[in-house]
């Protein structure tokens, strides 16, 4: 093996242990998970979100970083949505592809340069990058995206309304809790309950016997709508 495949070789372990520290660490913390319809919401300059291999990161500092250079055109370009595409899944860094011409291995940004990327040398304004590139930084992680999104019915039993609202298939019961005080602020003064059983709050839909009918739906031909699983709240009269 001639010297630069042993530097090429040497470069993507050292890229696939750090991604694997990222992950490892991230794994410790208890993120959120969000569904692609909350990501795509933050698709502002002043509110910038992407995800990409499963993470959810808010890029707004960055945004503002590099405000009004090219760099940051692309990402403003997919505020919201997913990048994973931009990426290795396996290293967890940007795409590199051997240059036609000079036979150096390069980053491939098709769509553009994005701030952290080095440019294609040789050339020389190249430097040194000295900071953790945004795609490795875990200070721009918010959160994971859900593995799939399922509905479910919120009955309140009390005011006789009810809420279809879509969720994680992570999310416990508490996690639901917290978006539905958005339609209820008294959400915590209530008993949730399905099929006449209290729920336990620190478990998920399918941890407390509430499996995602969505597959079985799909498999028949009905839309994913056709059936949602109903939660009932009943009031406790405490008033949190």
């Amino acid at each position: 093996m001639c010297e630069v495949d042993c530097r090429l070789a040497c470069n993507e372990r050292e890229s696939i242990n750090k991604f694997r520290v990222i992950q490892a660490n991230l794994r410790q913390q208890d993120l959120p998970y969000f569904t692609p319809k909350e990501v795509v919401v933050h698709n502002t300059p002043d509110d910038c979100w992407v995800s990409f291999l499963g993470i959810v990161r808010d890029l707004t500092p960055l945004v503002r970083q590099y405000e009004g250079t090219r760099e940051i055109k692309p990402i403003l370009a997919y505020a919201g949505k997913d990048i994973s595409h931009w990426f290795d899944t396996r290293t967890g860094d940007i795409v590199h592809r051997i240059h036609p011409v000079t036979g150096v291995r390069v980053p491939y940004t098709p769509h553009g340069p994005v701030p952290h990327v080095l440019l294609e040398v040789p050339t020389t304004e190249w430097m040194p990058l000295y900071s953790i590139p945004w795609w490795f930084n875990p200070a721009y992680v918010v959160g994971y995206v859900t593995r799939a999104a399922r509905y479910v019915r919120i009955m309140n039993v009390l005011a006789k309304t009810e809420v279809v609202t879509e969720v994680c298939s992570e999310d416990t019961l508490e996690r639901i809790l917290e978006r539905h005080l958005m339609s209820n602020s008294h959400s915590e003064s209530y008993t949730w309950k399905s099929e006449g059983q209290v729920l336990n709050m620190k478990l998920t839909l399918d941890q407390n016997g509430i499996p995602d009918p969505i597959p079985r739906l799909r498999a028949v031909n009905l839309p994913d709508d056709y059936f949602i699983p109903c939660l009932m709240l009943y009031f406790n009269d405490d008033l949190t």
